[in-house]
């Protein structure tokens, strides 16, 4: 490691992305929520990002990377979350990562197709993505969160529903996360396909027998807690595992218990809700970059998240991110009993935004063919998507 500090200047924010990121970053609250995809949102029109995603050097002499953000939850500052990374990254090699957050999923696979010969583009992704656009993306490393190289998709619904089977799902109303969401949308629908529900077109278009709403995976789990028309809801592990039950799980996949990072801590949060399904191991998320960019520096950034050690995906300190969302981090030395509930809200948010991942492994588009067999599963056109 270099001499410098991975923290010695803290990186603002919002750095030199421009108007067009923080719309994007705004976006991630209120875009895709509606049935019908994320139209409007996702980049197809040019609003979701920047004018191409060229990550030129503005004359500066230090080398610019763009890199994109995906959005998961909708409470993420997702700038804030990679914040130590990027910050490892320019210590190490002399370079300026620009963030730029989308407004969905599919705004980040639009910004990958976008990228040309001589922009340099980094995108975290859904393992979706990897099917959906193979030829203009090469896969930089797959992120693994402690050892965990896989990760689930859960189907739920609150422990007062009538919902005791997938199968009692025919006629109600479903939530789930992005359309092209792997573990959010694209496994639940699979799983509800394998119980026998006529899933119709979806995610694209609509079900035959079950309503489907889209979202996010915070909004999709907030919705099942909140409102009483939804009779269940499909989201990645890491937004509704701490809700159930380590013995649900125990009596349903051991491969959740052997594998997923997030059985540690299932059953920690209130209110509590019922495991319905667990989907089969997914690889995890890839980091990707455009095919057009040859650089040595790809190459050099490339082997540097592999080779970096766990301090590199980690803040300094929880303090460093309650600062960075103007959250008082006198909260941070408080007993639990002190706190109101506004601020244990704060507490539960700055620990939120550690880095989900401890780590990058070698990977390539070949360890996301269970995605792509996914897709031919459930008939999807993934260039459609």
């Amino acid at each position: 490691m270099s001499d410098n500090r991975w923290s010695a200047d803290r990186r603002t924010f919002v750095k030199t992305a421009g108007a067009a990121g923080v719309v994007g970053l705004a976006g991630c609250s209120g875009g895709g929520d509606g049935s019908d995809g994320s139209d409007g949102s996702d980049g197809s029109d040019g609003s979701d990002g920047s004018d191409g995603a060229t990550a030129g050097d503005s004359g500066n002499s230090v080398p610019e990377v763009t890199w994109v953000l995906n959005p998961a939850e909708e409470e993420i500052d997702i700038q804030v979350q990679y914040q130590p990374l990027f910050e490892y990254l320019e210590s190490e090699v002399e370079v300026d990562i620009v963030e730029q957050p989308t407004a969905s999923y599919s705004g980040t696979a639009q910004e990958l197709r976008r990228a040309a010969e001589g922009d340099r583009l980094f995108a975290d992704v859904s393992p979706g993505a990897v099917a959906q656009i193979p030829s203009e993306l090469d896969v930089t490393g797959m992120r693994v969160a402690y050892g965990a190289e896989q990760y689930f998709s859960l189907i739920t619904t609150t422990t007062d529903s009538d919902i005791e089977s997938l199968s009692d799902l025919e006629g109600e109303v479903f939530a789930s996360a992005a359309p092209t969401s792997v573990s959010g949308t694209l496994f639940p629908l699979y799983m509800l396909s394998n119980a026998e529900l006529d899933i119709g077109s979806a995610p694209s278009g609509s079900p035959e027998d079950f309503d489907l709403r889209t979202s996010d995976h915070t909004t999709a789990r907030e919705q099942l807690i909140q409102d009483d028309r939804i009779a269940a809801a499909g989201t990645g592990a890491f937004s509704t595992a701490a809700h159930v039950p380590q013995e649900q799980f125990d009596e349903m996949s051991q491969d959740f218990v052997d594998i997923s990072a997030e059985y540690e801590g299932a059953g920690g949060s209130d209110p509590e809700l019922q495991l319905l399904a667990v989907s089969d191991p997914i690889p995890r998320a890839p980091v990707v970059s455009n095919a057009a960019w040859e650089e040595s520096l790809k190459d050099d950034l490339r082997q540097l998240m592999i080779d970096a050690p766990q301090e590199a995906f980690e803040h300094d300190s929880q303090a460093d991110i309650a600062e960075a969302l103007n959250i008082d981090p006198a909260i941070l030395d408080m007993d639990e009993s002190e706190l109101s509930e506004d601020q244990q809200d704060d507490l539960d948010l700055v620990e939120a935004h550690s880095l989900w991942f401890s780590g990058v492994v070698e990977a390539s588009v070949e360890d996301y063919d269970p995605v792509a067999e996914l897709g031919r599963e459930l008939g999807l056109e993934w260039s459609q998507l």
